[in-house]
């Protein structure tokens, strides 16, 4: 403990001196430049666009705090899933559950309270299951942009904690024609993938077309060995047409996603503790063995744009359904089926800007129905709908930006109950570009949350996590105040960014662990709420003395507690571990003739002891500290002034350390009779290797 808060009083001194990773993509116009650019990606930081506030804003003139990875650093990372991908930045976690799935969590909080949008509207799938990841082709996304807090109105309920914006490659210009190839092989569950993409623009009429596949067998662990049912199978495909002209675009996007997981059991064998594998199962094999699930997601969205002469009207609607299907006992016959339909809508309006002012408003929600088609059901059957009406406005003048809206939202509930749930939220901010390389923000915004169906209604095992949940009707609607001040500052040697939030929420939804035992084998938890409050910080720094070096440090830290509670009761679940993460990077070479923006760079993740967890009936325990130390290199393979290929490798976990995240849900799975230890731990050494070919081609016009 004493550890603990000596490196937290450090950083907190040191915050100021503090940094973000290296931005370059604008979200949507995605401009990636070279490693030989390293001093002037760190000052156009403030010149990139973002989206997460109503239309496009230079990040120097938001007042939320908004982080955006690159597709440049989406390929450099290893993950299964996109949601891998960025669980590493600052103020990210996720929530794991066996092989591929992965759910994201912002500030220490996640499922209902993040919102992830992709291709222009929001995923809907089953974001309150522990078992379910998000339902996206990873190889599809662009460019990240992360929004922390409840300072975006656009989105309404649901995204009191923040939300993910997975932008889509932008389109290539006028006569162009962009293909690309990618695999991918890692070694510690085979798993091997490949992409297929190709895109083009003929006269503003724009496509774009992409194949993904995905195959992964058990990982494996210094402890458990292989884990069987943590093989998974992914399959996705795109398809965009559209106009891109001066009046405006209109683009119709259909997509489509496959995932089969297996489900990780927690039975052991009583004397070797060894993990009970089903007849037939192969650690290395990559077919389905039961029990498994099934997901399914389609799509359907129309983007319209339209230019007028002080603003333009963005139009954007769209149709999703959601499968999942768990099968048990039989490869065949499922046991639950659950099928969700829903229609999104967005409509908004946005000023040029006159003055100095920009306004925006606009109206969005969704219609929801869901149907039980197996014999057993999780939650019961229900209809919704929702509508949201906002209106913001902004002032920028010389260094000064102000920032505020305010917004309604109406979401009715149809099961075996009616529930009506209503919301009025907003928020104020202000940022003062004291310099050309130091900002300062600082915003204040008011959160809103509808219970689930899942929280409400749930009756039912949750055979993914070993758990039997039980909902709560009696719930309320949950309501926030959270205050936000940021700090950034680029020089050509430093570049840093500190971060700090308190977050105050009303009737904090979670579920505890009580000693009912509703189906043998499977522990019971229960929906139930309380206040709570949230603090916290996010603070880094990059010094990079030399145009080749980079040494980069992030801290994150969230404390979140329930008010007025016991010992046992006083910390929120599934709250993030402090986590340290350090990055040595030598750039070895810039502009070169065969291999091109080289470079090796060393890592270390350290995340501190999690002794801040809910005691109460055994619902959470303790987690170790561990380190992990990660090795990569890429580069750019050239033939004269042409990149013909990508080339990276990546070793996580070199040690081979056997390690359990605080917020992986096997951890509470059957102790090993034979060693004490109770769960299943993470995946151990893991070597990757990834090659990206891509190819662009001029059409006569």
């Amino acid at each position: 403990m004493k550890t603990r808060y000596v490196i937290l009083s450090l950083l907190c001194y040191y915050a100021m001196a503090m940094t973000a990773q290296n931005k370059l993509d604008t979200c949507g116009v995605q401009h990636e430049k070279d490693s030989a650019d390293v001093f002037y990606r760190h000052l156009q930081l403030n010149e990139v666009m973002v989206t997460g506030v109503t239309g496009d804003t230079k990040l120097k003139h938001s007042t939320a705090p908004i982080s955006v990875v690159t597709g440049k650093e989406l390929r450099q990372t290893t993950s299964t899933n996109v949601i891998d991908a960025v669980a590493k930045q600052p103020g990210m976690a996720q929530i794991t559950t066996g092989g591929g799935i992965s759910k994201p969590i912002i500030r220490g909080l996640g499922y209902n309270r993040i919102i992830v949008m992709s291709e222009g509207v929001r995923q809907e799938g089953q974001q309150w299951g522990d078992e379910h990841g998000v339902e996206v082709d990873g190889n599809g996304v662009g460019s990240v942009e992360i929004l922390k807090g409840p300072a975006s109105l656009m989105y309404g309920s649901d995204a009191m904690a923040g939300v993910l914006i997975l932008h889509s490659a932008p389109s290539p210009l006028d006569g162009e024609i962009h293909a690309n190839v990618s695999t991918e092989y890692q070694t510690n569950n085979g798993l091997f993938a490949y992409s297929l993409n190709a895109a083009g623009n003929q006269g503003g009429f724009v496509w774009d077309g992409r194949f993904s596949d995905k195959m992964a067998h058990a990982y494996k662990n210094k402890y458990d060995g292989y884990v069987p049912g943590s093989q998974f199978r992914e399959r996705a495909g795109r398809m965009m047409l559209g106009l891109d002209k001066q009046w405006g675009h209109s683009r119709l996007t259909w997509t489509c996603y496959h995932l089969t997981p297996g489900i990780v059991e927690s039975e052991r064998d009583e004397e070797t503790g060894e993990l009970e594998r089903n007849e037939g199962w192969s650690a290395k094999s990559y077919r389905r063995s039961l029990p498994f699930q099934q997901v399914k997601h389609y799509r359907a969205v129309w983007d319209n744009a339209v230019n007028l002469p002080k603003g333009y009207l963005k139009a954007i609607v769209g149709y999703q359904q959601n499968r999942r299907q768990e099968y048990e006992e039989i490869f065949d016959d499922y046991e639950v089926f659950f099928k969700l339909h829903t229609v999104t809508y967005d409509v908004r309006y946005l000023t040029q800007e006159f003055n100095g002012c920009k306004v925006a408003t606009g109206v969005n929600g969704m219609w929801q129905r869901s149907l039980n088609l197996g014999e057993e059901a999780i939650i019961p059957e229900y209809r919704l709908f929702d509508f949201g009406a906002y209106a913001t406005v902004s002032k920028s003048w010389e260094r000064w930006t102000l920032n505020g809206g305010v917004r309604y939202d109406n979401r009715h509930l149809k099961y075996d109950l009616s529930e009506d749930f209503d919301g009025v939220t907003g928020s104020v901010g202000a940022v003062w570009n004291a310099t050309d390389h130091l900002n300062v923000r600082l915003n204040m915004a008011r959160g809103f949350r509808a219970p689930n169906m899942s929280e409400l209604g749930a009756d039912g095992v949750h055979e993914g996590t070993v758990r039997y949940e039980l909902g709560n009707p009696n719930l309320k609607a949950e309501y926030s105040w959270q205050a936000d001040l940021g700090v950034d500052f680029e020089s050509r040697h430093v570049s840093a960014q500190a971060a700090l939030f308190a977050n105050r929420i009303s009737d904090y939804i979670f579920t505890k662990r009580i000693n009912v035992v509703k189906e043998e084998g499977y522990n019971t938890y229960e929906y139930t709420q309380g206040d709570a409050r949230l603090l916290g910080f996010e603070v880094g720094v990059d010094i990079h003395p030399i145009h080749r070096l980079h040494f980069g440090n992030t801290f994150s830290y969230v404390d979140a507690r329930q008010l007025n509670q016991s010992e046992e009761t006083r910390y929120l679940p599934f709250t993030p571990a402090p986590r340290w993460t350090s990055e040595l990077k030598y750039e070895i070479t810039h502009h070169g003739k065969t291999l091109n923006n080289a470079y090796v760079a060393l890592g270390l993740e350290c995340y501190l002891r999690q002794n801040h967890y809910y005691k109460a009936d055994q619902t959470e325990t303790a987690t170790p500290s561990y380190t992990l130390l990660n090795l990569s290199a890429g580069t750019d393979l050239m033939v004269g002034k042409r990149k013909v290929a990508e080339l990276y490798l990546t070793a996580d976990n070199l040690l081979n350390r056997a390690y359990q995240s605080h917020l992986s849900r096997l951890k509470y799975t059957d102790i090993n009779a034979a060693t004490g230890r109770m769960g299943v731990y993470n995946m151990g050494r893991n070597i990757v290797m990834k090659v990206v070919i891509p190819l662009v081609f001029e059409t006569k016009k």
